[in-house]
């Protein structure tokens, strides 16, 4: 003999009362997500009455009850699957005219949710529609808020290739001075001169660079007893800043310096490491911003002087102080970045954030490192001389 046991067989039949004031009852086995239920329903029980039994012990409303038999009864009598709503035709049938109760293949399945579980799925697509919707109107209420006149005559749309000019596609699309900082229109100012700049406008037309946003630094955010970052270039040319204000705030740092440094922030638009293709690119952008400043009429000293041209000069500028502060040790920037960050005073073979350490500036501010170089050069000049 066989040890395998046999399934239980399922009680479909029809229990006759054991007195006359019984009345006879039908014991149905139906099965829901792979649990068995037995109901026990009066014997003329019709289908209607089943999907209110159902109701009762399964908490499944009758218009979410979907019933599988099997084997399919007869086609002319009902469907093996019924669906809500019922028709009345099929409603009314007996359950023992309906199903095949006496087919030891006989199994009746019940698909569908429980109420709880259809009330907690409404609510939560309740709560994201109103999510939704909150997002969509906070959206249009900022869509629809004025821009104030003096940030939105320094905003431009964001140009295609095939859209407007050269100067328009090739140029920093927005600016952005810091709010929290005082007089933050003659930062935007600032940020304004630095964009129409002929000689920024030139080197960016050449070198096809587009760039969504230019806005200042705050100082105490980018300073240490040890150094100050000058610029960012974050994610090559998606933002750069740039450190327009002196480390008191009380004023701005020289143009001219600023200008020198958004020159090296451009060139990380190509080259993020500090390699010899970066240091070449950032020279020749430099080089063609010189060549591309068509006011500069002569070296003036003083602000928004006026040439022997009659055109607007700039403040006092000799491009070898920055070379030669470099060549005497007070500033190099060698795998100072951070991102693309532009640290003043990292020295060779020093270690830090991303791969340097800036040490310490012996010179103090830009300004004053470039009067003492100016200084140098000509207690040189004059030692050469009284040779």
């Amino acid at each position: 003999m066989s040890d395998t046991p046999t399934p239980p067989i399922e009680d479909h039949t029809v229990h006759e009362p054991d007195t006359a004031d019984e009345q006879p009852q039908l014991k149905l086995t139906i099965h829901h997500r792979n649990t068995a239920h037995t109901l026990t329903l009066p014997a003329n029980a019709t289908l209607h009455d089943l999907t209110l039994h159902l109701e009762t012990h399964l908490n499944i409303l009758p218009s979410h009850q979907k019933l599988l038999i099997t084997p399919p009864p007869p086609r002319n009598l009902i469907p093996g699957t019924l669906k809500p709503p019922l028709p009345s035709s099929h409603a009314a049938l007996p359950l023992t005219t309906a199903l095949p109760l006496t087919s030891p293949r006989f199994k009746l399945t019940v698909l569908g949710s429980p109420n709880p579980e259809i009330t907690a799925l409404n609510a939560q697509g309740a709560d994201q529609a109103a999510r939704e919707r909150l997002r969509r109107t906070t959206h249009a209420k900022y869509a629809a808020a004025a821009t104030p006149a003096a940030v939105a005559s320094s905003l431009s749309r964001v140009h295609t290739l095939s859209s407007g000019s050269a100067d328009e596609q090739y140029t920093f699309h927005k600016l952005l001075p810091l709010p929290h900082l005082p007089n933050p229109q003659r930062s935007h100012d600032f940020l304004a001169r630095l964009r129409d700049d002929p000689g920024i406008r030139s080197a960016m037309r050449l070198h096809r660079f587009s760039v969504p946003l230019l806005t200042e630094m705050d100082p105490i955010e980018h300073t240490t007893a040890h150094s100050r970052t000058l610029g960012l270039n974050r994610n090559k040319g998606e933002v750069i800043e740039l450190r327009l204000r002196t480390d008191a705030y009380d004023g701005y740092r020289d143009y001219r310096t600023i200008r020198k440094t958004l020159c090296h922030e451009l060139a990380h638009c190509v080259h993020s490491d500090h390699d010899r293709l970066f240091w070449e690119l950032t020279g020749q952008i430099e080089r063609e911003v010189e060549r591309g400043d068509y006011t500069r009429s002569g070296r003036v000293l003083g602000t928004n002087s006026r040439g022997a041209g009659g055109g607007v000069v700039d403040e006092f500028y000799n491009p070898g102080e920055w070379e030669e502060v470099q060549r005497d040790g007070l500033v190099v920037d060698e795998k100072g970045w951070t991102g693309g960050s532009f640290v003043l005073g990292a020295e060779r073979g020093s270690e830090g954030e991303g791969g340097s350490r800036s040490q310490a500036t012996r010179g103090g501010s830009m300004r004053e490192i470039l009067a003492k170089a100016a200084e140098e050069r000509m207690k040189r000049e004059r030692e050469r001389d009284g040779k």
